[in-house]
Parts: structure tokens; C-alpha cells; sequence
């Protein structure tokens, strides 16, 4: 074969390797510019305290990204389930980027320190992932960090003084290097048929933003 006849050969089979490249490639991650929460002003500073007694900032953590949850050890129905969502998600995108999966940084801080002391909170955390930092505080404290991340909480007061619940948003964040938020992770809606913060929605959710 020559002339004609081979370049045309070669032509198609250059073309199906290059469609085949493209098709393996994983799809191009938008700019850090169209995050659905780039801008917001969500987030700030705080000094809390972690699952083993240390004070922590959350300044300490910029240069990594950051996975924040707010809720607590007692909650009924919303936050072990998130939670489990959530680490499940970062896991497999660890699993997958093991470098860019070390760069994140998953930070549980609880709407109720009267009841989740450091021992409860180290518990809790420990049970989802192995790097997850659980912070509490006081009263004061803890209202002052939800109020910077935009987390409406509210005391429902129960049958006794010790059996109340905390209503609280469920707003899992996703915050960049420089501790500005990125986007809300995927989290399940109750109450309906599909688990909308399922673990691959969250690891394509960091898959999007990682970098």
C-alpha cells in the first residue's frame, strides 16, 4: 500500500487513537473562579478546641482544603448519615488521588458543646476517618463560628432538660486553600427515595474543585 491509499490509513488510525485519548481523559475541571461559592462571604477565623483537648484556628489549615460540617453527636436523623457520606467520598478520592486527597482536611464542629465534650467528639470522629478533626467549645464560641459560616442553629427543648435537640442547617462545605468557600457538598435530602449525598457524588464534587 502507498501513496494515497496509506495516508489515508494513516489519517483514520492517528484520528481513532486521538478519539480514544480524549475519551479516556478524565473531563476538564472548571476554574476555581465558577465554584458556586466563590465570593461568598462564608467563612472566618476561629479558636476552638479539638477531640484531644488542643486549641485550633482555623487559619492553621490554609494551604489545605477543607471539608466543614456542622452538627452534632446526638443528632437523630441527618449527621452520622452525612457523615458517613461525606468520609466515604473523601476515602475513595483519596484512594484515587492520593496526593491531592492528603491536601484535604475534614473538620466536623458541633452545634451542641454542652454535650460534646472533647471525648464524645473524639469518639464520634474517629468512627468516620481516620484524619477527621471534631472542635467544640462554648456556647459563645460555637455561635460565633456558625455565625461566620452562615449555620442557623436553634435548642428544641425536649421531655427532660438533657433529652433537647439541636436544629441546625445541613451545609456541608467545601472551603479552598486560602479558607474561602468553594461549594456545598452534595448531602442527602430526608425523607426521599434517592441518597442525594451519595459517596461518588462527593467524590466527583472534590474531583471538580481538587487541584
Amino acid at each position: 500500500m502507498s501513496g494515497p491509499a496509506m495516508n489515508k490509513k494513516l489519517i483514520f488510525t492517528l484520528s481513532a487513537a486521538l478519539l480514544l485519548s480524549a475519551c479516556d481523559s478524565p473531563p476538564a475541571q472548571p476554574p476555581l473562579s465558577e465554584a458556586p461559592l466563590a465570593g461568598a462571604t462564608i467563612g472566618g477565623d476561629f479558636t476552638l478546641t479539638d477531640q484531644n483537648g488542643k486549641k485550633r484556628t482555623f487559619k492553621e489549615f490554609d494551604g489545605a482544603y477543607r471539608i466543614v460540617y456542622f452538627g452534632y453527636t446526638n443528632c437523630p436523623d441527618i449527621c452520622t448519615p452525612d457523615m458517613q457520606n461525606l468520609m466515604a467520598g473523601l476515602k475513595a478520592y483519596e484512594k484515587s488521588h492520593p496526593e491531592l486527597g492528603a491536601k484535604i482536611q475534614p473538620i466536623f464542629i458541633t452545634v451542641d458543646p454542652l454535650r460534646d465534650t472533647p471525648e464524645v467528639l473524639k469518639q464520634f470522629v474517629s468512627a468516620f476517618h481516620p484524619r477527621a478533626i471534631g472542635l467544640t467549645g462554648t456556647e459563645a464560641e460555637i455561635a460565633d463560628a456558625a455565625k461566620k459560616f452562615a449555620i442557623y442553629t436553634s435548642r428544641v427543648e425536649g421531655s427532660s432538660p438533657e433529652s433537647y435537640l439541636m436544629s441546625h442547617s445541613q451545609t456541608p462545605y467545601l472551603m479552598g486553600p486560602d479558607g474561602k468557600p468553594l461549594a456545598l457538598m452534595p448531602a442527602d435530602v430526608p425523607n426521599t427515595d434517592v441518597n442525594e449525598g451519595a459517596p461518588n457524588l462527593v467524590e466527583a464534587e472534590l474531583a471538580k474543585w481538587v487541584r
